[in-house]
C-alpha cells in the first residue's frame, strides 16, 4: 500500500504538493498503534514523551511534521484522565508545527457513557470532551462503537463512527452458528445494536434482558427477566463494552435460568474495571470475546477470554481517509 501521489514538480514555482501520511502513536496502548502501522506499511513517527515529578506530560515529535496528513492514535485507558491530556497535547504539537490534517484516532473513546443529564447539575462530559479535540486543533476523529451515535454531532467537523460487529460476527459466525442460537441485549437500550447482529447472522432469533438500574448508584444494575426465547439455544450477549462486568454477568445468568444451553459475551470495548475479570472468569459464559481496542495486561486476561485484533478496520478507514475514499463502504455486505 502505497501513500506518495508521485514526484513533485522540479520547478520550485511549480512544485505539487505531495500527500504525506504519518501515524503517531500515544503511550496508553502503543501495541495497537504497532499493528496499524505495520498494516499501513508506515512506521510510527519518533515521538520523545515522558512524565514530570508533578505529573506534567511533555511531548516533542523527533520529525519534522509540516504539510502532513497526521492520525493521532490514543485509546482512553486507565488511568484515562493521563491518556486524554497527552493526546490533546500531541494535538496541540502537531498544530504548531503545521501539520496539514490531524484526525484524532480513538479506538476506545473516554467519557462517552457520560452523553447526557439524568438528573440537574450533571455535566455531559462527552460532549466536553469533543470540544476539547476542536480547541486542540482536531480536524476529524475517528473512533469506534461509540456508547451512543448521538456522540458523533458533538463534534463540529467530520467523524468516522466505524463499527466492530463485522469482525466479532465472523468470529461468531465460524464458531457458534452451527447450532441454534439467539442473539441477545442485556438491556433494552441496546436492542437497535442486537438486531443488527442478528441480520449480520442471518437473521438469528433476539431477545434482552429487561433489567433496573439506580441512577445515583453507577456501574450497579439488577437483571429481572429475558424476554424472547433463549431455551436450548447458544445466547450471543453483546454489548460496546465490559466495565465491572455485573451488568454482563447478571444477564448471563439470567439467559442460563432461563434454559439457554450456553452463553457467549461478545464485547468491543473491555475496560475491565475492579472486579471485571473475576465476575467474568467465574461467570456461567462459556466464553467472553473482545477486541484489543484497550490493552490488556497479563493479569486481565483468562482462559474465556478471546481478544480479536482491531487494527485491520483502523488500517482500511485511515487508508480511505487518506485517499480521500469511502470510509462507509467498508462496511457494506
Amino acid at each position: 500500500m502505497s501513500f506518495d501521489s508521485g514526484p513533485a514538480s522540479t520547478s520550485s514555482s511549480q512544485r505539487t504538493p505531495t500527500k504525506n501520511l504519518m501515524l503517531f502513536s500515544g503511550r496508553a496502548h502503543p501495541v495497537l498503534a504497532q499493528q496499524v502501522a505495520a498494516l499501513l506499511g508506515v512506521d510510527l513517527v519518533p515521538t520523545t514523551a515522558y512524565d514530570f515529578a508533578n505529573g506534567e506530560i511533555y511531548v516533542r515529535f523527533d520529525e519534522s511534521v509540516r504539510g502532513c496528513d497526521a492520525f493521532v492514535i490514543q485509546s482512553h485507558a486507565a488511568p484515562i484522565n493521563q491518556a486524554i491530556m497527552e493526546q490533546l497535547i500531541m494535538i496541540d504539537a502537531l498544530k504548531r508545527a503545521s501539520a496539514k490534517r490531524i484526525t484524532v484516532v480513538l479506538p476506545f473513546y473516554g467519557y462517552a457513557r457520560q452523553d447526557k443529564k439524568h438528573l440537574g447539575r450533571e455535566p455531559i462530559s462527552a460532549r466536553l470532551m469533543a470540544d476539547l479535540f476542536l480547541a486542540a486543533g482536531a480536524d476529524r476523529l475517528m473512533t469506534v462503537d461509540l456508547h451512543t451515535a448521538q456522540i458523533q454531532g458533538f463534534f463540529n467537523g467530520p467523524v468516522d463512527h466505524l463499527l466492530a460487529m463485522p469482525i466479532l460476527t465472523k468470529y461468531v459466525r465460524e464458531n457458534y452458528t452451527d447450532k441454534p442460537f439467539a442473539v441477545v441485549s442485556p438491556d433494552a437500550g441496546r436492542i437497535k445494536v442486537a438486531e443488527s447482529w442478528a441480520n449480520a447472522l442471518g437473521g438469528a432469533p433476539l431477545a434482552f434482558i429487561h433489567k433496573t438500574r439506580d441512577i445515583t448508584r453507577p456501574n450497579e444494575t439488577k437483571a429481572n427477566r429475558v424476554v424472547g426465547d433463549v431455551k436450548g439455544r447458544t445466547c450471543i450477549l453483546v454489548d460496546d463494552l465490559i466495565d465491572t462486568g455485573g451488568t454482563i454477568v447478571q444477564a448471563a445468568e439470567a439467559l442460563r435460568a432461563d434454559g439457554a444451553a450456553e452463553v457467549v459475551i461478545a464485547a468491543t470495548h473491555a475496560v475491565f474495571s475492579g472486579p471485571a475479570v473475576e465476575r467474568l472468569r467465574d461467570s456461567v459464559a462459556t466464553e467472553v470475546i473482545v477486541t484489543n481496542t484497550l490493552p490488556l495486561g497479563d493479569e486481565q486476561r483468562f482462559d474465556k477470554l478471546t481478544e480479536l485484533s482491531i487494527a485491520p478496520l483502523f488500517a482500511q478507514a485511515i487508508a480511505a481517509v487518506f485517499e480521500d475514499g469511502s470510509v462507509t463502504s467498508l462496511f457494506k455486505e
